[in-house]
């Protein structure tokens, strides 16, 4: 759903263009003509921004300002002024407006103005959404951050997983966080009261399984990287599933477990038994939406860990963030947002790319965030990014991106 931006001014023929400039922009217009009307739109929930004019018949752009205020103090309001009057939108910005146009302003000006209180409007809004899930969600909700559908295909297969109780098999690129979902699988499971115990395969051998399945007791093992455990611990956990039918078993890996039993690397019973349910976590590359709400929270918990101010996430930092690949994922996202609270930056990779990867990168993104805000509807997706339909089937072609993946 495109942004509301409420327009309000008196005079029916500016009001109007005004209207009509920002309508052929692609963008969603309410228009009202005095404070009274004006104030009908800005409720509590209100997802847009406010264009006013400050001089007005009875209450003006003033007390328009002081009550979206009231209403959501976060709420930009961008003031319209007539010549001379710039002692009065000084006044206005000191009162808390978002910006202010002098009238008549050109139309790149008002809707360049816009567009930034949009985006700012749109983070305030996605770091609220994000701030109620996580103090209202279930464990899924709250730890499995992302808007894409993937990120929602993600959270199902955890719930139905923990519903099940059965072992489980959590595959996932490096850094995508395999120990996070086992244990979101396990807080959302009947036994979550019960211990939840990590261990490295390659640490484990028979001895080492036999203790930690005896600490678990009726709880959650998840072994990491299980296909690093070594021939004889791989049948000494096979017999203990078998003798513990209490104890639940997840285990993580980086590799193709099924390419590992079928070339004989891996005890193929114990594949079987370990992928009874499997969930697979996306790479971050396959949902570049999800950077920037993720990018975020992990600057919060980066900035609230080392009691510092949050630094603000211009536009640019989150297209530099979006132009890369993260083959750490999630790991690396991570720390790119502790390095950025401690105001080294974000991350390098981007400038180590050339420009023709950089650009890449972008499109990339935009396709598919286009793909996604139109649930896989390439049409309306070719439309919206006003690109000839074959065009942007081309494009799709040329990164390896599925439409149908985000229906």
């Amino acid at each position: 759903m495109r942004m509301p931006v409420l327009v309000v001014d008196d005079d029916i023929a500016v009001r109007e263009a005004l209207g009509q400039t920002l309508t052929l922009a692609d963008m969603q217009v309410q228009l009202a003509g005095s404070y009274i009307e004006a104030k009908d739109h800005i409720k509590p929930g209100f997802a847009g921004v406010v264009v006013s004019d400050i001089r007005m018949p009875g209450k003006d752009g003033f007390a328009l300002l002081e009550y979206a205020q009231s209403t959501d103090p976060d709420l930009p309001v961008i003031l319209l002024t007539g010549e001379g009057d710039i002692p009065m939108a000084v006044r206005g910005m000191s009162a808390g407006a978002f910006s202010f146009l002098e009238k008549p302003c050109s139309p790149q000006d008002l809707i360049a103005v816009v567009e930034k209180a949009q985006r700012t409007r749109a983070m305030v809004l996605e770091n609220r959404a994000l701030k109620t899930a996580l103090e209202t969600g279930d464990a899924a909700s709250r730890m499995l951050i992302g808007r894409s559908k993937l990120a929602e295909d993600l959270r199902a297969q955890v719930r139905a997983v923990a519903r099940a109780s059965t072992e489980a098999l959590v595959t996932g690129p490096p850094g995508a966080g395999n120990a996070k979902v086992a244990e979101v699988i396990h807080l959302l499971s009947a036994g979550s009261t019960r211990p939840f115990e990590k261990r490295a395969a390659a640490a484990l051998n028979p001895e080492a399984l036999h203790s930690a399945a005896s600490q678990t007791a009726g709880g959650t093992l998840f072994i990491d990287e299980v296909a690093a455990l070594s021939a004889e611990t791989q049948f000494a956990l096979l017999n203990t599933l078998e003798s513990a039918p209490s104890l639940r078993v997840i285990a993580g890996s980086y590799r193709d477990l099924n390419a590992e039993a079928h070339d004989g690397r891996f005890n193929p019973d114990l594949y079987y038994r370990l992928s009874v349910m499997h969930v697979r976590i996306p790479a971050l590359r396959e949902r570049p939406e999800d950077i920037p709400i993720l990018f975020r929270h992990y600057l919060s918990v980066a900035c609230e860990q080392a009691n510092l101010r949050e630094p603000d996430v211009t536009p640019e930092v989150i297209s530099r963030l979006m132009a890369q690949d993260w083959p750490g994922n999630a790991r690396a996202l991570m720390s790119a947002a502790m390095r950025y609270a401690l105001g080294l930056g974000g991350s390098e990779t981007a400038e180590e790319m050339g420009l023709t990867e950089q650009m890449a990168a972008v499109e990339r993104s935009l396709l598919g965030a286009a793909l996604e805000r139109h649930q896989g509807n390439a049409t309306e997706a070719a439309r919206a990014l006003k690109l000839p339909r074959k065009t942007f089937y081309d494009k799709l072609a040329r990164h390896g991106i599925k439409a149908d993946r985000f229906r």
